[in-house]
């Protein structure tokens, strides 16, 4: 497949498909009413992502096996490429970010800066992300390219990755975007004015 990364600069942004992410939304029934993040983190564990999204809370069953391969991929991609930068943390969900009094959320894969002499010892100590990936299921492709997209937006997240293992590319958004860059054999960031991450996508599909 020709790498359709110089395109997408020089001939805009790809189209999104239409946003109907909240008839996707899975919420679990038998629980309270949950509508605060303290009433999120107050629930019992169960093995499931809880998510609240401005207030709504959304739930997700474990990713399946392809999900979790793709995953591995980027993170090892990224891993490499912040190898020697104490100030940035790479990590994965489970996790509690905080966007908001009313927004936590638990990308797949995100990126944080940190003060090397001073860790986070709870999510609560965590600066805002500088990278969010979420990678695509059929439950919850709407509403990562729906709610949660414009969530990481509104935020300032510098970049957020939608992963989608079907077209085998990724979305690029950024906060003042209004159609992603589209991405299809790899990946470069700019992490900050001294570092250039490259992430190939060549073997992230499973082949």
């Amino acid at each position: 497949m020709q790498d359709r990364t110089v395109d997408a600069r020089s001939l805009g942004h790809a189209e999104l498909p239409p946003l109907a992410e909240e008839t996707q939304i899975m919420v679990m029934p038998a629980l309270p009413a949950v509508t605060t993040i303290e009433e999120l983190l107050a629930l019992p564990d169960d093995g499931l992502r809880h998510e609240l999204l401005d207030g709504e809370h959304v739930v997700t069953p474990s990713p399946a096996y392809r999900h979790q391969d793709i995953l591995a991929h980027l993170f090892f991609g990224l891993a490499s490429g912040l190898a020697g930068r104490p100030d940035i943390k790479l990590l994965t969900s489970p996790a509690d970010v905080r966007l908001g009094p009313r927004t936590l959320v638990q990308p797949d894969l995100f990126v944080v800066p940190i003060d090397p002499k001073a860790r986070p010892k709870d999510w609560r100590d965590l600066a805002r992300p500088i990278l969010a990936i979420e990678i695509l299921s059929p439950r919850t492709a709407r509403r990562d390219r729906g709610s949660k997209r414009r969530i990481y937006q509104r935020a300032g997240i510098a970049e957020y990755w939608i992963v989608d293992p079907d077209a085998r590319l990724v979305e690029r958004w950024r906060p003042d975007d209004a159609r992603p860059e589209i991405l299809d054999q790899r990946i470069t960031w700019a992490v900050d004015a001294t570092a250039v991450v490259t992430v190939e996508l060549a073997g992230a599909w499973g082949e």
